[in-house]
């Protein structure tokens, strides 16, 4: 059998697929016309962050797995892979406590200013501190959670640990369980009045798209700390630029952006206060080991024992026969 892996991974995921009695290869030309020479004839994908439609996956003729490096697959035809059941599985246990620790990181950040005290020192300025503005704690500050999977439930314990008020919006989650992890249920417009941190963990749907937009802006207090760890397109971006300009928030993190890379001289580049970084919450250097040992895990039990394979990491078993 072939794999494919498209772009670099730790080399303990090689090490798992090397002690296959695969071929496996490398491709770092992500181009439409080369992916679709070089898949042809591939059985399995380990795929980071390259896109694959149905033009590609057309061509793909043996195709049995992909193993997504990652938790969002929004940059794969998944319906063309139900259609031809072809099996998903993403690395489900292996970077909810990385984007966490950003999340409380980025809270951290912009609540307390850190890099004007830095700025200060080294300026030489220390008897001027007097002049920052005021920066804010964590401590028993409302929380809001939107999205209740692995991710937001790591979040919810770091901010425990903090002592904070943790409320949680996911529809799909039962009020129990959000209970039974020392969370509030909350509906989503009163989170968003309530909370003086938001933290967003949705996957991109039609019905996520711009979940905060114009009107949730309104809503949210103006002395309020969002971030964006999830997917671009959750908050609107033009939105979010006006809120910021009317002092609507306090302050703003995006790890995610409707276009990535975002354009060049985007307005969002001239906020002091707010936080960008190039959809890297989750890759730290553990959890890119993590990442790349689990997918390539499934990418072998799935085509020599699927009795071992984590049915949890597998996305569309409906549509397989297993």
């Amino acid at each position: 059998m072939k794999v494919s892996v498209i772009g670099e991974i730790h080399s303990s995921g090689w090490e798992i697929l090397n002690k296959s009695n695969f071929e496996v290869f490398e491709i770092n030309n992500f181009e439409p016309n080369n992916l679709k020479e070089e898949l042809k004839n591939v059985d399995g994908i380990l795929l980071r962050t390259s896109k694959l439609d149905e033009n590609v996956l057309s061509h793909c003729k043996n195709l049995k797995i992909i193993a997504r490096h990652g938790v969002g697959y929004d940059n794969i035809d998944y319906n063309y892979l139900n259609k031809n059941k072809i099996a998903l599985t993403i690395t489900g246990t292996s970077n909810a406590v990385t984007v966490a620790e950003y999340v409380l990181t980025a809270f951290l950040s912009l609540a307390r200013k850190i890099e004007l005290s830095d700025k200060l020192v080294k300026t030489g300025k220390f008897k001027e501190k007097k002049t920052l503005p005021d920066f804010f704690e964590i401590y028993q500050k409302k929380i809001l959670i939107c999205g209740f999977g692995r991710i937001g439930k790591a979040v919810a314990k770091r901010c425990l640990g903090f002592e904070a008020k943790v409320y949680v919006y996911d529809p799909f989650v039962n009020d129990k369980e959000i209970l039974k992890a020392n969370c509030i249920p909350i509906e989503k417009n009163e989170g968003l009045k309530t909370a003086d941190y938001i933290t967003l963990h949705l996957p991109l749907k039609q019905n996520t798209r711009n979940f905060i937009s114009t009107k949730e802006f309104d809503d949210i207090k103006n002395t309020a700390i969002i971030v964006n760890a999830s997917r671009g397109g959750i908050i609107n971006e033009e939105a979010l630029i006006v809120a910021l300009k009317n002092n609507q928030i306090q302050a703003a993190a995006l790890d995610v952006f409707e276009k990535e890379p975002p354009i060049e001289n985007h307005p969002i580049y001239s906020f002091n206060n707010v936080l960008l970084s190039p959809h890297n919450s989750a890759l730290t250097l553990e959890c890119r080991e993590r990442m790349s040992i689990e997918a390539a895990s499934s990418i072998v039990n799935y085509l020599t024992d699927k009795k071992k394979l984590n049915l949890d990491n597998l996305i569309n078993k409906e549509h397989l026969e297993i």
